[in-house]
C-alpha cells in the first residue's frame, strides 16, 4: 500500500439522492478532496431509524424541505480510495465517523470555530459541524469524502459485520463517559429492547464491565428481551416500580411514542441524586414527573452523536470477543446487495415496513 499526498482534487461519486420521501435518484456529484481529507468508498452499511424517517417522510414538512435533497446513511465502513493525507493509505479499512467538526469543514484552529471545538462543552456539540446523512450527503454514494480524522482505521481482529455497528455503538459510550467514575459500582437500569437499548447495555457490560447483576433491562416485548443474556431483562408491564429496589443511572433508548412511559418510570425508579441518561429521540414533546427530578435531585442530559474518540474506544473495545458474540445478535443473517437505486430503494422500503429487532445489513456494489 501507498500514501499520497497533493493539493485538493476534484473527483465523481455515484450519489444514490433522496429527492422525496421514498423517491431515490441515482446521481454523479463533483466532490472535493481537500488536503488532510480523503474519499472512501463504501462497502457495508447499516439502515438507522433516522434514515428510515427521512425515507420514509415521518420528519416534519419543514425539516425535510430543510434537509433534501440528500444522500442518506450515516453507519457505515468503507476501503480509502484516495488519500490527501499523511495518516491514511489506499486500501486501508476504516469505519466512517458521520459527525465532522466544525473547524475541520472550515480548515481553521479549534479554537476559531465554537465552545465545543475549543474544549470548553463536550466536542459533540460544534455548532457549526456537519453530519453525514442529516442535511450533508451521507454514506449511500460510492465516494465519502471526509477528513482524515473521520477514516478510523478497523483492527485487523474486528471484522466487517461488527465493524459497522461502530457508529451506533459509539454513541452509547459518548453518552456513558458521562457517569464512568459511577459504574464500578453502580446499579444500572436501560429501558428500551430495540437496537439501541441493546447497544447501550452490552456497551455497559462489556465496554465500561458493569456486572449483570447491577444491569437490568426493561422493554416490552418478551422476545425482543430475549438476546439480552449478559443482563437482567424484566418487561414493564410486569415490573412494580414503586415497591422495588432503586437504581443509580437510567438510560432511556425508547424514543417515539414510548419514550414518556420509560422516563417518567425511570425518574421513579432512580434513587435520590441519581442519573437520567436520554437517548431516545422523539418527534414530540414528552411530560415529564419534574417534581420526583427536584424532590430526588435528579441529574437528567441528553446526548447525541458522537467523535472520532468514541469510534477509537469502540472500536478498542470491539477486540474482545465476548463483546463481539453478544454484537452478532443485531447481524442479519442476509445483507442487501445494493448495484442501483432501484436496489437501495427496496431495501429502505422492506426496513420500514418490517423493523425488525436485528440491523438491515447493506452490502455495496458500485
Amino acid at each position: 500500500m501507498k500514501t499520497e499526498s497533493s493539493p485538493s482534487a476534484k473527483i465523481r461519486s455515484r450519489t444514490y439522492t433522496l429527492t422525496d420521501p421514498h423517491a431515490v435518484k441515482d446521481e454523479w456529484a463533483e466532490r472535493e478532496v481537500r488536503d488532510g481529507w480523503v474519499a472512501v468508498e463504501p462497502t457495508l452499511a447499516s439502515i438507522c431509524h433516522a434514515d428510515l424517517r427521512y425515507f420514509g417522510g415521518q420528519r416534519r414538512p419543514e425539516m425535510l424541505e430543510k434537509k433534501l435533497p440528500m444522500a442518506l446513511l450515516h453507519e457505515g465502513i468503507g476501503i480509502v480510495k484516495e488519500s490527501h493525507a499523511q495518516s491514511r493509505v489506499l486500501g486501508e479499512r476504516v469505519a466512517i465517523v458521520p459527525y465532522v467538526p466544525g473547524y475541520l469543514m472550515q480548515g481553521v484552529e479549534p479554537a476559531e470555530c465554537c465552545d465545543a471545538c475549543s474544549g470548553n462543552i463536550p466536542a459533540n456539540y460544534c455548532a457549526n459541524s456537519k453530519f453525514l446523512g442529516s442535511g450533508y450527503d451521507g454514506i449511500a454514494q460510492s465516494r465519502v469524502v471526509v477528513p482524515q480524522e473521520n477514516a478510523i482505521p478497523i483492527p485487523d481482529h474486528v471484522p466487517d459485520e461488527i465493524a459497522v455497528l461502530a457508529e451506533l455503538c459509539s454513541v452509547s459510550f459518548r453518552a456513558l463517559r458521562r457517569v464512568k467514575d459511577r459504574l464500578e459500582n453502580a446499579t444500572v437500569a436501560v429501558f428500551g429492547d430495540g437496537p439501541v437499548g441493546y447497544m447501550t447495555a452490552a456497551a455497559l457490560r462489556y465496554g465500561f464491565g458493569v456486572a449483570p447483576e447491577r444491569l437490568i433491562v426493561f422493554g416490552a416485548v418478551p422476545e425482543k428481551l430475549k438476546p439480552f443474556y449478559f443482563a437482567e431483562a424484566r418487561q414493564v408491564q410486569q415490573y412494580d416500580f414503586a415497591g422495588s429496589s432503586k437504581v443509580d443511572i437510567v438510560v432511556e433508548c425508547t424514543g417515539g411514542k414510548f419514550s414518556e412511559s420509560a422516563l417518567n418510570q425511570g425518574i421513579q425508579l432512580l434513587k435520590p441524586c441519581g442519573d437520567l441518561i436520554a437517548l431516545g429521540v422523539s418527534e414530540e414533546f414528552v411530560p415529564l414527573n419534574t417534581r420526583d427530578i427536584l424532590e430526588k435531585g435528579i441529574r437528567m442530559y441528553g446526548s447525541s452523536r458522537s467523535t472520532a474518540l468514541d469510534f477509537h474506544e469502540v472500536l478498542e473495545a470491539m477486540g474482545n470477543v465476548e463483546y463481539q458474540r453478544a454484537l452478532r445478535q443485531l447481524v442479519p443473517e442476509e445483507y442487501t446487495v445494493v448495484r442501483r437505486a432501484d436496489d437501495f430503494v427496496g431495501a429502505m422500503e422492506s426496513a420500514l415496513s418490517h423493523r425488525d429487532w436485528k440491523k438491515s445489513y447493506l452490502n455495496f456494489s458500485w
